[in-house]
């Protein structure tokens, strides 16, 4: 520390020599302690470290020689300076001895203050000067562990850091090649290190001259400037790494001697993240205006075959609707095959297929996205015939609905048992032109026997099938329950939570055609919480997502003032506030007769407090 004493040691049997000693050495800075034996002075030798020992030579049992001899013997005192103080000046054998056991010098008595003063000062200052280098040799050895640590983990950052760092010399010599260089272009230092960079492999020619620009272009004016550069790497076994290289070049003190500190990050996963996305959007594109064309055909082969407007209205949300649910059941699947069984649940769901009049067989198959939108229409027109014309029509007919797999594809049978007798059709109308095309309008793959017993179809895929594997899904839960014909809804108050203006009209018209009144409509969060908030409002109807706000707000509000409320949204329910699974859903685009029945359903209890 620099406000550490310097410390001598003063050995003499007498106390008024030793007192008189430390007098004449007394000064700022120096620390004197005294001994009056050479025990008593190797006890304060082993615990202090002392510039100087002043010792007696004549002392009794040990001498100051003896003590001299002692001092060297051992590690810690052996090169403590000792000047051995004495009255015998000219005995020249004992001088040898004196010098022989280690002393650097004599005092005779009596002790010229002087003599005494000039001898003590060399041996404070080299004191002073070993504490001063002491010092420096902690700082530097504090500095060189610090050193250290700021290397350990710089080079744990730069071996764990999913960038890889290169150094190059100003020749374009590969002078450091980290670990994370290693993993993203599998090429180990020991190869690289030492090669030139445009005889490694590693980057195209063209890099290498671009990053040899940087080097001879760079003065000493641009110490900050930065460089960047796209480039695609090769790996050991060549393949390509197309990697973002940010560069820094270090100039030395000299300004002669140059090199550049290199920083490379791997973008082949963005890249290949932007084309999927790119393809994703595309093929969204494309899907999405293939369904726009498919609704409308649909409309327009509806509305030519359709005799009035409420015909078209059923035909075309019956269709609409099937072609919807189709569209959710390879969401769920992210539009990769999906099973033939989820398919016809959904149909005994929506209720267009009677559950106990279905008697179905086959294996347990996944069908493509394409055959899976065809195969939808298709069974809701062969529901829809059975339910107007044939076994479905009259109690106790049945379908009977079977398959197998042949090949690649797919043999299906619909037959229709114990309905009345039915007859070709004289005509093909828009619903036999689905059913015709089910297949993808392929030549004799669709074919329909008009037999008095009932019609038999038979639907060959011819690709696009698969076994499917593994435990079947459970199936999901209808969100819209049937009820009983007749109810009505006159005189209840409805909140309609929705932000596009065509569907708050659509809303609007199906509730007040079911006899209620829509008293507050919504379009934000903040409306829809204000609307919440008011009086006089029996059920609600809330979109799933306001303008891309949760609705989690506004559902808790209306279930905390106990008013009903069902969902309308596009999404499906794990997509919708989890704390109201059990609220009702009602899927876009929605039918008047599901919506209708949930209404209906939340009313009861508000009908039966007013009655």
């Amino acid at each position: 520390m620099p406000d550490k004493a310097i410390r001598f040691l003063i050995v003499d049997d007498m106390v008024e020599n030793l007192m008189a000693l430390e007098a004449l050495l007394r000064r700022d800075g120096l620390e004197v302690h005294q001994a009056q034996s050479a025990a008593e002075a190797l006890e304060l030798l082993h615990v202090n470290d002392y510039a100087l020992v002043l010792l007696d030579v004549h002392m009794p049992e040990t001498d100051g020689y003896e003590l001299a001899e002692l001092m060297r013997g051992a590690e810690r005192t052996r090169l403590v300076p000792i000047i051995f103080v004495t009255a015998v000046e000219k005995d020249e054998t004992r001088r040898f001895r004196g010098y022989e056991a280690g002393a650097v010098d004599f005092i005779f008595k009596p002790i010229d203050p002087v003599i005494l003063k000039s001898k003590a000062e060399v041996f404070f200052r080299i004191g002073q000067q070993a504490r001063d280098l002491a010092k420096q040799r902690d700082e530097m050895r504090a500095i060189a562990q610090h050193r250290d640590q700021a290397m350990a983990r710089l080079r744990a950052h730069t071996d764990n850091s999913p960038l890889g760092f290169v150094e190059l010399d100003g020749g374009l010599v590969i002078r450091g090649w980290s670990q994370g260089a290693e993993r993203i272009f599998s090429r180990p230092a020991r190869h690289m290190l030492g090669q030139a960079l445009k005889a490694s492999g590693w980057l195209p020619d063209e890099a290498t001259e671009t990053l040899k620009g940087w080097v001879d272009e760079h003065s000493d004016s641009d110490r900050s400037l930065r460089h960047s550069l796209e480039v695609v790497a090769r790996t050991a076994d060549g393949r390509e790494v197309t990697c973002e290289v940010y560069g820094s070049v270090l100039i030395e003190a000299d300004g002669q001697h140059r090199s550049l500190s290199l920083q490379v990050l791997d973008i082949s996963p963005r890249r290949q993240a932007e084309e999927v996305r790119s393809l994703l959007i595309g093929e969204l594109n494309h899907r999405i205006k293939n369904t726009l064309a498919n609704v409308q055909a649909i409309a327009r082969q509806t509305l030519r075959q359709s005799a009035d407007l409420a015909e078209f209205d059923r035909s075309f949300s019956g269709r609409l609707q099937a072609l919807a649910r189709a569209h959710s059941i390879l969401s769920d699947a992210t539009w990769s095959s999906a099973p033939l069984d989820d398919l016809i649940e959904d149909h005994i769901r929506a209720g267009t297929l009677a559950a106990d009049r279905l008697r179905r067989t086959g294996p347990r198959v996944e069908i493509s996205p394409e055959n899976m939108l065809r195969m939808a229409l298709t069974l809701h027109e062969l529901t829809t015939n059975a339910q107007k014309y044939g076994a479905l029509s009259v109690p106790g007919g049945e379908v009977h609905l079977d398959w197998k797999l042949e090949g690649e594809g797919l043999v299906l049978r619909w037959q229709e048992k114990g309905g009345p007798p039915v007859t070709a059709p004289a005509r093909t109308g828009f619903g036999l032109t689905l059913i015709a095309s089910s297949a993808g309008g392929e030549e004799g793959t669709v074919a329909a026997e008009w037999s008095r017993e009932g019609v038999v179809w038979t639907i060959r895929l011819l690709r696009g099938v698969s076994p499917l594997k593994g435990v079947p899904a459970a199936p999901k839960p209808s969100s819209v329950l049937a009820v009983a014909p007749g109810e009505e809804l006159a005189g209840l108050h409805v909140l309609v939570v929705e932000d596009e203006p065509l569907v708050v009209l659509d809303l609007t018209h199906e509730v007040e055609e079911a006899g209620a009144e829509v008293v507050a409509v919504a379009r934000t969060l903040s409306e829809a919480l204000d609307a919440a908030n008011g009086d006089g409002i029996d059920l609600a109807i809330l979109d799933g997502n306001l303008r891309g706000e949760k609705v989690d707000a506004v559902a808790e509000l209306l279930a905390r003032r106990d008013i009903p409320f069902c969902f309308v949204s596009g999404y499906g329910p794990e997509h919708l506030p989890s704390a109201f699974r059990s609220v009702p859903v009602i899927q876009k685009p929605f039918s008047s007769a599901g919506l209708r029945a949930v209404l209906r359903r939340l009313a009861k209890p508000r009908q039966a407090q007013v009655a």
